[in-house]
């Protein structure tokens, strides 16, 4: 995957080329989302309506919409915009009214480009049922980052000359909203940087305290960095205390992090022992090639009880940190992706609950031999193509208007994905629907 041939690196316009190419390789579907090329697992199961009479939830969890009549997902639109790795959040005071964003994806408009650009808006659905842009999306005004282009090196250098943000994550925190972003990196060739997203939109006044990133902040890590970072996720504790998640696999990584930036040391190993048997049993297996495991989406913290029951209340036995991490793969050019809901405990040392036993099946996904069909196939494998439809989510929030981190079993949720390289979508659903199926590590 990744370029050959970069001895003409810094040659102007072979740089600019190939600068597209490895974004695309880096940052796409191919590595979690964005401006992929292609990337797939092999044959999946048809969907429960297929005349084929194979039945997904042999295989999958599926889970479904409780707004839509037909149960499928929803599209999101950014006006005329292509988009791709879509957040949803509630908007703090109009009701009925979300707040999406994504990356912009500019299609190669603009020559030899090495420029990037979150889009953002109000939503609201339509009489379709998309959640669209109430009036034309708008460029977030997240600042290019100058990082330490020495650590930009070999096939990597032309990362250097990269300018924006990359694969944002929108979410909640339980006072106020974040955004988690790839850029530039002063650590490592390309890391990840928060910013409070109030500063990104015409938000409204709330009070703030100066020091909780009102300007871009690069996390650190405890451990050795990757030459590219992404997907990163920030947690809380029971007592507000924030955390930053690096890795789920091949093993965990999380710690303390500060307003800073800065970071504690590695917390992971002092919930090993219990994770570790839980994640043998649970976790997917990755094939020796061009299979892996990685983050996706951020976190929330689901109380495991109806909201309507009044015997309900949050603490350290019923409560947890909620997650999706996908088992990726890349096979005959087109990438497929299996997504797994995690629960991990909110008080230390955060050992994993539980991890879905199936993959989750998001209803309307196309079936088999419904995926893009990568260019250059024979007319042979035309003819045998047989992948589903690439699916690939990056965030997941409430729904409800005023709802920020934490919910409960009864609540909706939205889970946003991407669909081809195409198009934005989201579903809304129950949380016990999709923590339906989940593995428990008790009986590990």
């Amino acid at each position: 995957m990744l370029v050959r041939g970069l001895k003409r690196l810094f040659l102007p316009v072979a740089s600019f080329l190939l600068l597209t190419f490895v974004v695309a390789t880096y940052f796409g579907s191919s590595r979690g989302a964005g401006w992929s090329l292609r990337g797939g697992l092999g044959s999946l199961p048809f969907d429960r309506d297929s005349s084929s009479g194979r039945d997904v939830s042999q295989t999958h969890h599926e889970v479904f919409s409780v707004s839509r009549a037909d149960k499928k997902f929803f599209t999101i639109k950014f006006g005329e915009l292509e988009a791709t790795n879509p957040s949803i959040i509630p908007h703090p005071s109009l009701n009925d009214t979300w707040i999406i964003t994504a990356q912009h994806m500019s299609r190669g408009a603009v020559k030899d480009t090495v420029w990037f650009a979150e889009l953002v808006c109000n939503a609201a659905f339509n009489k379709n049922g998309q959640l669209e842009c109430l009036s034309p999306p708008m460029n977030m005004p997240i600042a290019a980052t100058i990082g330490d282009r020495t650590k930009c090196t070999g096939e990597l250098a032309f990362f250097a000359l990269n300018i924006g943000p990359h694969d944002a994550r929108v979410f909640y925190g339980p006072r106020f909203p974040l955004t988690i972003y790839g850029s530039n990196s002063m650590f490592t060739c390309f890391g990840q940087w928060v910013l409070d997203f109030r500063m990104l939109m015409d938000w409204g006044y709330e009070h703030f305290f100066q020091n909780e990133f009102r300007t871009p902040t690069e996390i650190q890590r405890p451990s050795a960095y990757g030459a590219i970072e992404k997907n990163w996720f920030m947690f809380w504790d029971l007592n507000g205390q924030m955390y930053a998640h690096y890795d789920v696999a091949p093993k965990r990584v999380f710690a303390k992090l500060e307003y800073n930036g800065s970071v504690g040391q590695d917390l992971a190993p002092l919930a090993a022992a219990q994770d570790s048997k839980c994640m043998q049993k649970y976790m997917p297996s990755v094939g020796p090639k061009l299979e892996s495991i990685h983050q996706a989406t951020n976190s929330l913290a689901v109380t495991l009880c109806n909201r309507s029951d009044p015997k309900c209340k949050p603490d350290e036995n019923n409560t947890f940190v909620l997650t999706i991490f996908q088992h990726k793969s890349f096979h005959a050019f087109h990438s497929v992706y299996e997504p797994y809901a995690m629960l991990f405990r909110q008080s230390a040392p955060f050992e994993v609950y539980g991890i879905s036993s199936k993959p989750i099946w998001i209803h309307g996904r196309g079936k088999e031999g419904q995926g893009k069909k990568p260019p250059g196939l024979t007319p042979e494998e035309v003819q045998t193509w047989n992948q589903t439809e690439m699916f690939y989510i990056t965030s997941i929030s409430w729904k409800t208007h005023g709802q920020k981190y934490h919910g409960y079993s009864d609540d909706v949720l939205f889970i946003s994905f991407g669909i081809e390289d195409e198009t934005t979508a989201g579903i809304d659903v129950l949380a016990s629907d999709l923590l339906q199926g989940l593995g428990l590590c008790s009986i590990a």
